[in-house]
């Protein structure tokens, strides 16, 4: 596969790797840009190995409690400009309303929506509007208690991070653990709900890096605890620093505030969708030229 500038770039700046480290890394993983970065980190070479995923999609994250269910859902534009527009934001409001009575993306698809499906209405806002729109996501979160917060308002219960906290306990705590969610983004609640493939991808990664140093088996051993206990503490919620009191972990909150956890869920807008880099002056370049 062909390595090019604009590969590279990307690569040095979700790492922090140099030029030429950068390069090889995706020569040496015939340009898989997840390889390459497991490759910078086991040579040492990745100063901050971000991996997550490119906000691409325009749109809003719109969440709705009732009771002891809260709903998240994520409706796509083309442009942030369609997102701010009242009419959308009017409508995305309606599907998350919509989404309180169902249980996954294709009933709420079907729903009815001011005696349309949601489906329909969308379809209509796109021949309205002219720009693409689509329901690319819900989720539903049930406990004895649930809060919601949303970062970067764009109206109420509406913006680009939508949360959902549940859990046992005071409802104040609750919007305190749902803004540490938006901020810190973890891959689970605990260990135990954490994807064994992550937990056993990041040990050998751990295990390489150990190994590059040149150490024995038995001393490399105890470094993977060690290093195992503090990537568990980075990822999965109970475990963080809590970011009102980076004293405490999560956990350690939630029992001073005498609550507990059961779940939560964070969407973002564009979450793992690729966008398309556009190149204005080519662009301009090529219509000039009646390309």
């Amino acid at each position: 596969m062909a390595i090019t500038a604009a590969m590279v770039k990307e690569l040095r700046d979700s790492t922090g790797a140099g030029m030429m480290d950068a390069k090889k890394a995706l020569t040496e993983t015939d340009g898989d840009m997840d390889a390459a970065v497991d490759w910078l980190r086991t040579k040492g070479l990745a100063k901050a190995a971000k991996k997550s995923g490119r906000t691409a999609a325009e749109g809003l994250v719109a969440v709705k409690v009732d009771g002891g269910k809260g709903v998240a859902v994520e409706v796509n534009s083309e442009t942030d400009f369609v997102a701010k527009n009242a009419d959308f934001q009017g409508m995305v409001a309606g599907v998350a309303g919509a989404a309180l009575g169902v249980s996954d993306i294709e009933a709420l698809k079907a729903a009815d929506m001011g005696g349309k499906t949601v489906e329909a209405t969308i379809t209509d806002a796109v021949a309205t509007i002219g720009e693409n729109m689509s329901v690319r996501r819900m989720a539903t979160l049930e406990g004895a208690t649930v809060v919601s917060y949303v970062h970067n308002a764009a109206a109420d219960g509406m913006g680009k991070i939508g949360v959902l906290v549940a859990l046992t306990g005071d409802e104040a705590f609750g919007k305190q653990v749902a803004m540490h969610i938006a901020a810190t983004n973890p891959a689970s609640l605990d260990e135990a709900s954490l994807d064994p493939a992550v937990v056993e991808k990041e040990k050998q990664i751990q295990i390489d890096i150990a190994r590059e140093s040149g150490k024995p088996e038995q001393v490399i051993e105890k470094m993977i605890v060690g290093r195992m206990k503090k990537f568990m503490a980075e990822v999965t919620l109970l475990g963080q620093a809590f970011v009102i009191n980076p004293d405490l972990t999560v956990a350690a909150a939630a029992k001073e505030a005498g609550a507990e956890i059961t779940g939560y869920v964070r969407l973002e807008v564009g979450e793992g969708i690729e966008k398309k880099e556009e190149d204005f002056a080519a662009e301009v370049a090529k219509t000039a030229a009646g390309g």
